[in-house]
């Protein structure tokens, strides 16, 4: 995989995707910590996960609201009580809880397979795990169905064996874990978000427009939006999730009007993306942020609707049935979490997309690739 150049981020003031904090492992029962005077005035949750970093943060929290945290025998049920420093905390850890779904006989196509893990090529369309409005019919009911009991249970209920998602709409590589040792360790090195280099993800979208630098970076934190909760929104720093993303810019595609001698700027262009952080809808929002968001994103890039008319007649008649945003996650690597065997993978574009950008290059040529010199030295 190709490393990324960066140039200055762009500074402000949510990725395909929300990356779930590491899970417990599959063991289980009662964990007695005692602490010591270098604790007083933390947080009880910080002081849990820093002595227990096999259990997720995020994991801890829900065992404390849910009463299974004691600090001197006192059931403590809040995740930021500050300890007075001294205290002996008693942790229970539940049994890890069985898929709840139901297996559903739903292809699926299988890149990697072994007896810890599988990599599926999600289609767009498919919603990763049940929720509201979508309990059946996901990739969950699917492994359920294809993996039996092999598919891990920490991730709880509803996720089993999910160590990280993409969007409904989002098509591409996804890794879950079959065993419960797989999925503690691949949680691990997501919420690494590949800063110890075992961990590489990297997306292909069609944007609007060309971003300002050919290759550069996006660092903005991102929150729920405070006006539309279904949203995500960049925020300033300090009062959301840090979030970063780096970008470069692959190939250009010329306004239809260029051959008849205007001198409009390329109206869109393809992107390789790769994420430093994971949050939801890191990708779409970021690139909407600087002034580029995703071809097809119904949430992010209704601004921009009127630059279809920009498009040539094929692209634009293309884009009108795409019906979902431009994105694709094209590469996934990662260090195999039981034999430690480093593993890549790629995933080809999907024929809606692949149709998309050949329909965006005329057949005069319009279309403009980026000469190598402008990408940036490789390392």
């Amino acid at each position: 995989m190709l490393p990324i150049i960066s140039e200055d981020p762009v500074q402000d003031g949510d990725a395909f995707e929300e990356v779930p904090e590491p899970v417990a492992p599959a063991a289980h029962g009662v964990i007695t910590h005692p602490t010591g005077a270098d604790v007083k005035g933390q947080r009880l949750d910080r002081v849990l996960a820093a002595a227990l970093p096999e259990i997720s943060r995020s994991r801890l929290q829900a065992l404390i609201r849910d009463g299974q945290v004691a600090a001197d025998s006192v059931v403590r049920a809040d995740p930021g009580f500050k300890l007075r420093g001294g205290e002996t905390l008693v942790l229970t850890v539940p049994p890890a809880v069985a898929a709840d779904p139901i297996g559903e006989t739903i292809p699926l196509e299988v890149v990697y397979e072994d007896d810890h893990l599988i990599v599926i090529d999600k289609p767009a369309g498919l919603v990763v795990h049940p929720a509201a409005g979508h309990e059946s019919g996901t990739l969950v009911n699917a492994l359920i169905a294809h993996c039996g009991d092999s598919l891990s249970g920490i991730g709880g209920v509803k996720r089993p064996g999910i160590v990280h998602r993409l969007d409904k709409d989002t098509s591409g590589l996804l890794v879950i874990a079959k065993t419960d040792a797989a999925h503690a360790g691949l949680s691990e090195q997501f919420a690494a978000h590949g800063t110890d280099g075992r961990l590489e993800r990297a997306y292909i979208a069609v944007v609007w427009g060309v971003p300002p630098r050919m290759k550069g970076s996006i660092d903005a934190a991102l929150s729920r939006s405070a006006h539309n909760r279904v949203k995500i929104a960049v925020v300033p720093e300090g009062s959301g999730r840090h979030a970063v993303t780096h970008y470069e810019v692959m190939e250009t595609f010329a306004d239809r009007e260029v051959s008849s001698g205007d001198k409009h700027p390329p109206v869109a262009s393809l992107v390789r993306l790769v994420l430093e952080t994971g949050r939801t809808h890191q990708i779409r929002v970021h690139m909407a942020h600087i002034g580029h968001p995703l071809l097809g994103d119904p949430v992010y890039g209704k601004g921009f609707l009127t630059r279809a008319s920009r498009l040539p007649e094929v692209a634009r008649d293309t884009l009108a049935t795409l019906g979902r945003q431009a994105l694709h996650a094209a590469e996934l690597g990662f260090e195999h979490p039981v034999t430690g065997k480093p593993l890549r993978f790629q995933s080809a574009l999907p024929a809606d997309l692949a149709g998309l950008i050949t329909a965006l290059r005329p057949s005069s040529a319009a279309a403009r690739k980026v000469p190598a010199r402008s990408r940036g030295r490789r390392n």
